[in-house]
């Protein structure tokens, strides 16, 4: 469905999963089972938390994904109209289940994830082709690893080739074909992702190695460290972190990846684009789940201004 005849400044090769929610005291040992005193079903996905965090920073957002043809498919669709985001190029697999998360969460906030990717993994080029013009007319394009490389290969090409600037948040950290790095001008992983992908034990050496890969730009977040930004030959950026009473953090590196797409998009420098993504996902720890959970543009401006009269 078409919103309106604007074209998106971002766009997000998405994943779409519906969220099933146990909070329990604390990891589960092999075997074991514990009663959850509260379960919640929640909209879920990297990419379509991204993308409803970009559109909340006040981007328009359009989305290239495939759901599946249950109620939780159509769960998707009617999110996406009700954030404002362009839906014209998701695809429904009829005969398929949509993609679901199960999510542990524990008394600390932390969180344990299991992913079935559902009809999302059959997002093919031929999609991502479908919706060329949309790519090309971008501001920024963006996805995660939860959708297929090849199509996300593809749609990076297509940005790279239009002058578009292209953002990976490598979660889930999985072994990615060289072709792809040269094509990523921002990356977003975690700590523990950026090690992962890098094989590398620190943080310093790990960045530098994906950059050496060709990667434009690292963006390192750093949980309550705030983040830190990486390029060749140019001073390390920090931003802080913020002490925030945390219900969870569901959601919260999807949030960052989403608000720093809107103010790239919105051809903010480099230093206030990472202060306010960061203040963005430390929000978003403040409530249960990840799009119930994202804050609106106003909240993180006014945040950010009582922060600096504080």
């Amino acid at each position: 469905m078409s919103i309106g005849n604007s074209r998106p400044s971002v766009v997000c090769i998405a994943s779409w999963n519906v969220d099933l929610i146990a909070y329990i005291e604390q990891p589960l040992r092999r075997g074991e089972t514990q009663l959850a005193p509260q379960f919640e079903r929640l909209p879920g996905g990297k990419g379509s938390n991204a993308a409803i965090a970009a559109a909340r920073m006040g981007a328009e957002v359009g989305l290239i994904a495939r759901v599946g043809g249950d109620d939780f498919g159509l769960m998707g669709l009617d999110l996406w109209q009700k954030e404002g985001i362009h839906s014209q190029y998701v695809v429904r697999g009829q005969d398929e289940m949509n993609g679901t998360a199960l999510i542990l969460v524990y008394a600390d906030g932390d969180n344990s994830i299991a992913v079935y990717p559902g009809a999302g993994a059959g997002l093919s080029t031929d999609h991502v082709l479908a919706a060329q013009d949309m790519l090309a007319n971008a501001k920024v394009v963006m996805a995660s690893c939860e959708v297929p490389l090849p199509a996300t290969q593809m749609a990076f090409e297509i940005a790279k080739k239009s002058g578009v600037q292209t953002l990976l948040n490598p979660a889930p950290a999985v072994p990615m074909p060289d072709a792809l790095w040269p094509l990523i001008d921002v990356l977003t992983p975690n700590e523990e992702e950026l090690l992962q992908l890098a094989n590398e034990g620190d943080v310093h050496t790990a960045a530098r190695q994906l950059l050496e890969r060709g990667v434009g730009a690292v963006v390192v977040t750093l949980g309550p460290q705030g983040c830190a930004l990486f390029r060749l030959h140019q001073s390390e950026i920090r931003t802080a972190g913020h002490d925030m009473k945390v219900k969870d953090t569901i959601g919260a590196g999807d949030t960052f990846t989403g608000a720093l797409a809107a103010q790239l998009s919105m051809g903010s420098a480099w230093h206030e684009a990472l202060q306010f993504a960061n203040a963005a996902a430390a929000l978003s720890t403040l409530a249960h789940g990840a799009v119930s959970a994202m804050p609106r543009r106003s909240v993180v401006e006014n945040w950010l201004v009582q922060m600096l009269r504080a």
